[in-house]
């Protein structure tokens, strides 16, 4: 495993991390604290130093399960969370100083902490990076010694650039083989400032693990079913906002060009790593034996020119209309 710089925390984070959308089930299914734990350990044995969560996965359970996980690791680990989306309806209006600081608070009492590593806001509305309160309370909240450093989780480019005018330490962004966008102008503005980029929904919700076909199913519960069109939250969330047909015909295209064979999703996360800007990609899992075929990625050779141009024109070809222009 190999260590970057995440901004300027000070902190050099594994450059492939755990996300935990997905800890201890699958998506819609119960909790369950062993598997969560012993994946939580699977991946700190292979070397991961860094993890995402965020207070509503699973109800908080995700954040308690951390909580457990790193008494007696606490200079080793850096955990980062997200608050917002508790709120109901998501709206700016609702991003006010109390329920920030209350957020910061729950999460405070979730994982068992005196200090917050990294506070990201979820995905808020656009308003939002318009309204230099809400920011100002982050401030404060660091002054006081609740958070140590604080930044964004974003659906679009432009939150992102936006969110450059205050004192971030990190931005959370969706970015894969199908999501170039970013690296077009947003991470040079990034490392300029010595923020630190998160790569999130790195395989486009499995996708680009070139497993899927047009007859795959998906449970009820999962988002892949229900959220295609963007019924509960952000379409970009799900399979990266592409069209899901669409998307299993490019992945189909990258596996066989790219000579990938059952590699592929080692190799999408590998290409994300190709960006110097970006201090880590953050891919689920939900059973300890999936902690090893995403570390694997951090052995995979680096892409050839040849290689990166193959992406490219894969994207130009399938994904850039219109997924280039929404996000």
């Amino acid at each position: 495993m190999e260590y970057r710089q995440l901004g300027k925390t000070g902190f050099k984070i594994s450059e492939v991390s755990l996300g935990t959308w997905q800890l201890g089930s699958k998506w819609g299914d119960p909790f369950d604290e062993n598997d969560a734990q012993n994946t939580l350990s699977a991946a700190y044995d292979a070397g991961v130093n860094f993890f995402d969560t965020a207070d509503i996965y699973q109800d908080g359970l995700s954040e308690r399960a951390l909580a457990t996980f790193i008494k007696g690791k606490r200079d080793k680990v850096f955990v980062s969370t997200k608050v917002g989306r508790k709120l109901d309806p998501h709206v700016a209006s609702g991003y006010t100083p109390a329920n920030i600081t209350k957020f910061v608070e729950e999460s405070l009492r979730n994982l068992d902490v005196d200090a917050l590593d990294n506070v990201l806001l979820h995905c808020p509305p656009t308003a939002v990076y318009y309204t230099p309160e809400v920011f100002f309370t982050l401030d404060q909240l660091k002054k006081a010694g609740k958070i140590k450093n604080y930044g964004v989780s974003v659906e679009r480019v432009e939150e992102a650039m936006k969110a450059l005018d205050y004192d971030i330490s990190a931005v959370e962004i969706i970015y894969n083989m199908f999501r170039l966008r970013p690296a077009d102008r947003f991470f040079k503005m990034a490392q300029e400032q010595n923020v630190g980029i998160i790569a999130r929904v790195p395989l486009a919700s499995g996708l680009l693990s070139g497993k899927y076909t047009l007859d795959t199913a998906f449970g009820k519960a999962d988002h892949r079913n229900f959220n295609r069109h963007g019924e509960a939250f952000d379409q970009g969330e799900t399979f990266s906002g592409v069209d899901y047909a669409t998307g299993v015909r490019a992945a189909d295209e990258l596996k066989e060009r790219l000579h990938a064979g059952d590699h592929l999703a080692q190799m999408a996360l590998r290409y994300i790593l190709m960006a110097d800007a970006v201090s880590t990609v953050i891919p689920g899992a939900s059973k300890p034996e999936q902690i090893s075929r995403n570390v694997a990625a951090a052995d995979v050779p680096a892409f050839t020119p040849e290689q990166m141009v193959i992406v490219r024109d894969v994207y130009d070809k399938y994904i850039k209309d219109p997924v280039q222009y929404r996000w």
